[in-house]
């Protein structure tokens, strides 16, 4: 299966809010974070999105860097692409782009079940978020990605 990351554009706003409303990592007492989430165009004009699709146009996953805060705002794999490394892809894609626009570091609130897929990319942990209900009624783990620059 050929995968692409591309930039997002408006018209993937419907696609995009169908996989963060259905990601099966946000089922249960989780689910109150994603109901009546939306990515709208305006979002996807403004800020660094960017969506995997496979060969056939299937959005596969997408991260939203927030440049001006230096943190990676969504990421979501779709359920049927997890464990095909598309994650991984878009966290690289990802700091590729923060070092291009001169970031030292990410930030990372994470959903809590995700935090071990961060640092085994090489996040580390350097605090914790409070909840913020009602739609999160949880703490979540706060973390960092060190964005290296390539060696002169």
């Amino acid at each position: 299966m050929g995968t692409v990351i591309r930039r997002a554009v408006e018209s993937d706003a419907k696609r995009l809010t169908r996989l963060v409303r259905t990601s099966g990592a946000y089922s249960g007492h989780y689910a109150a974070m994603v109901a009546g989430y939306r990515v709208g165009p305006d979002y996807i004009l403004h800020h660094d999105v960017f969506v995997a699709v496979d060969d056939e146009g299937r959005v596969l996953g997408f991260y939203a860097l927030l440049r001006e805060a230096a943190e990676l705002d969504l990421m979501f794999v779709a359920d049927a692409a997890q464990g095909l490394g598309i994650g991984r892809r878009l966290v690289e894609h990802m700091l590729e782009r923060a070092r291009a626009a001169g970031l030292e570091g990410v930030r990372v609130v994470s959903h809590p079940p995700a935090e071990s897929f961060y640092r085994r990319l090489g996040a580390r942990r350097v605090g914790t978020a409070p909840a913020a209900p009602p739609a999160v009624a949880w703490e979540r783990p706060e973390l960092r990605f060190s964005v290296a620059r390539p060696a002169l």
